[in-house]
This record gives structure tokens, sequence and C-alpha cells, in this order.
């Protein structure tokens, strides 16, 4: 059973082992009650069981049966022609017959397996009757009991070994997608610090430093002439501020979240569209309606992510030829539209979420739209292309406190279909 099989396991292994013994010791059997049954051609039975032996033994040590069902295909052939040698010789052959139902049905395609079975089984009743010299239903039922077990143990071995594979597979998976998730709330946290600290200092640190040089400026232009040595120190300590000023301002800088880092959204949109153009034969376009104020780092990273995963999305499962992604400002907020003209799909009929088929991108954007009061919905039919909307609120005008993000279990994406023409 080791021929042609995946990476065996403690307990295949030990399987296997038990069916070399089985082999080896029912041919040590023909040959033995050949010899001490002064049965006719015992020579003959020995040496063919012999050879039987030596052929079966040639298959787990030969790299080419070992490797591809071809060889050991023929290497059961060998191992049958030598074993009906052994029959036509000795009736104690017949007990031959279990072992070989599990290797054919092991090494041999799933259809082939049973045929060899039946025929191997024929051949155990056909020569058992014609050594006994009758024809009995007992002499079927034996080999074709042995067969039907034969079948039902590998089969039922085979359907827990899918189902093992399966569950492993499912374990690396949920192993990957915590992994991933991991690192995603890392990100988060590194985004959400980074913006809370360039918040803090550009509140704080550059505001003091500005207040500092135009207080010193203010004194310098008070300071008598003849004052040299105080109008120097204070020049001195203008220009510190200053350079502390800037020091400040680049530290804010850098502290920006590393997906618009030197610039704007609607920049890294555009080059979003543009390297997803690129790489993928698709024509993806960026269109700005309007001109969008500055945002907010958590709204600009979350309609950047959002725009990333739609995009995603088009280029895996719309087979669309083209897709336009639009960022416009509205009275109501700021709106992210990504439109393809692609197979569409029946929003109503979403999949749910499954580790082995994926399905956690709409969920995901809505989740990070919902956590900033914004709303996405889809529109979409098959046939007729998928238009995804982002709508975040603009920022409340400084010293208003913002609206509560909404809290509670999620409500479902809120989706609606198009009119089909």
């Amino acid at each position: 059973m080791s021929t042609a099989s995946p990476a065996l396991t403690p307990t295949t292994r030990a399987l296997s082992w038990c069916l070399h013994l089985l082999v080896v010791g029912l041919l040590a059997l023909a040959a033995v009650r050949a010899v001490t049954g002064s049965l006719p051609y015992a020579g003959a039975t020995v040496a063919a069981a012999a050879g039987c032996g030596l052929v079966y033994a040639a298959g787990p040590l030969l790299p080419r049966v070992r490797g591809g069902r071809r060889a050991a295909a023929w290497w059961l052939a060998a191992v049958g022609a030598v074993w009906l040698v052994l029959l036509a010789l000795s009736a104690d052959g017949v007990w031959v017959a279990f072992p070989l139902y599990f290797l054919q049905l092991h090494l041999l395609p799933r259809r082939a397996g049973p045929a060899a079975v039946a025929a191997t089984a024929c051949a155990a009743v056909v020569a058992f009757a014609a050594h006994q010299g009758a024809f009995g239903a007992a002499m079927v039922i034996g080999p074709a009991l042995g067969a039907a077990v034969a079948v039902a143990v590998v089969w039922g071995y085979q359907a827990l070994y899918r189902e093992s594979e399966r569950r492993r597979r499912l374990i690396e998976e949920l192993t990957a997608t915590r992994a991933d998730l991991a690192e995603a709330q890392h990100t988060a946290g590194v985004l959400a610090e980074r913006e809370r600290l360039a918040r803090e200092i550009h509140d704080t640190l550059a505001q003091g430093l500005s207040s500092i040089q135009l207080l010193l400026r203010a004194a310098e232009r008070t300071l008598p002439d003849t004052a040299e040595n105080a109008a120097r120190h204070v020049g001195q300590a203008r220009q510190a501020a200053v350079d502390s000023l800037a020091e400040a301002r680049r530290f804010v800088a850098a502290l920006a979240p590393p997906a618009l880092e030197g610039s704007s959204l609607p920049d890294a949109l555009e080059r979003l569209c543009t390297t997803t153009g690129t790489r993928h034969r698709l024509t993806a376009r960026f269109r700005l309606s309007g001109d969008p104020a500055a945002l907010p780092t958590a709204q600009e990273v979350a309609l950047l992510r959002v725009a990333q995963s739609a995009l995603a999305n088009t280029v895996r499962h719309a087979r669309a030829t083209t897709v336009e992604v639009t960022l416009a400002r509205r009275d109501d907020g700021i709106t992210l539209t990504v439109t393809d003209d692609g197979v569409g799909f029946d929003p109503v009929r979403l999949p749910v979420p499954d580790p082995e088929t994926g399905g956690f991108g709409l969920t995901a954007m809505e989740a990070r739209l919902r956590a900033l009061n914004g709303t996405l919905t889809i529109d979409s039919a098959p046939g007729h292309g998928t238009t995804l909307t982002a709508r975040l609120p603009l920022p409340a005008p400084e010293g208003t406190e913002p609206p509560p993000a909404p809290t509670g279990t999620p409500s479902p994406l809120p989706t609606h279909t198009k009119a089909h023409p």
C-alpha cells in the first residue's frame, strides 16, 4: 500500500506492513501445504509462491512504482500473472486474492480498481471450482464477500482521508486568516497611533512654537535701538523657534499613513487606477468631481482601502474590461464610486463568508465605513456590471463633537438591483 500513495502516517504505515505480512504469510502457507500435503506439482507450487513473493517485494523498492500509477499498474499485472500460475497449481492460492483486492483498489484509478477486483474474484472462483471438481454457491460467496469487504474498507478509508485533508486545509486557511487579521489589527493600531501623535504634535508643540516666534518678533520690534545685545539674543531665540517649528512640521509629515504619504487622496486613487490598469487587462480610470477638501486621515485611509478592495474584486470576479473610480464631494459628504462593465451578480444573494471560499471583502468594507458613520451600497444585476458606492459624512467643524459611531450588530449591506433594460 505504500506505492503511489501520499506521505504515510504512522497508522497507514502500520496497515501497509500488515498487508505485506499477510501476503508473505499466505504465500508461505500455500508453499508449506504443497510440500507437507504431498500435493501434485509441489515443487512448481513452491517456485510459483516464491516467484510471486519476489515480484511483490520488488514493487515497494522500485522508485517508478512508488511514484506513478502507470508503473504501479504494470507491477500489479506482473504480480497477478504469477499469482494466476500459483492459482492454477494450488487451490491455496485463492487466499492471496484477498490482499490483492486491497492493492488493486489502492493503486489503480477509481474505475479500474473495482473492475480489477471483480476480475480477480472471478479468477479465484473459477480456479477453486476447478480444483474441487465441482461448483457450488459457497465457492462464490467466499471470494465475493472478501471483495465486498475490501471495497467497503478502502472506499471508507479514502473518504476519511479526503475529509481529513479538507479539515487540514481548513485549519491552515483559518491559521492564515488569523495571522492576516492580527497583522491588519497591528497595522490599524499603528495608523491610529500615527494619526494621534501627528494631531497632538500639531495642536501642542507646533502651535506653541509658532506663538513663541510671533511673540519674539513683536518683542524685537519694541526693543530700543541701543539694546543691541538684547536684540541679538531675541533674534537668536526667534531663529531657534523657527527651526524647531520646521522640525515639528517635518515630524508631523513623517507620521502620515504610508499609503497616503506625500500625496493627497485623489493622487493615491489615481496611482491605484494606473497600477491596476498596468498590471491587469483592464482599463481603469479615475475621475475627480469637484474639489474635495482635505479629510481626516482615518477617512482617507478608509476610502483608499475600499477602492483597493473593490478594484481587487473587479479584477478577480467581474471579468470587466473597464472600471471607473470617482471621488466626489456632495452636500451630505464625500462619495467614492467604483463602476465596472463586468458580468455583475445578484446582490440579494451574496454568498456567506466562508474560510474555504472567502467572501469577506464586502463585509470588511462595510465595517470600515460603518466605524466612521459611513454607508456602503451595491448596485448590480447579472450581466449588467456593478456599481459600488461608499459615502462618508464631511468632518465636523472644529469645536464640535462628531456623532458617535453606531454600535451593536451590523445590519446587512444596503443593496438594490438595477432594472433590466
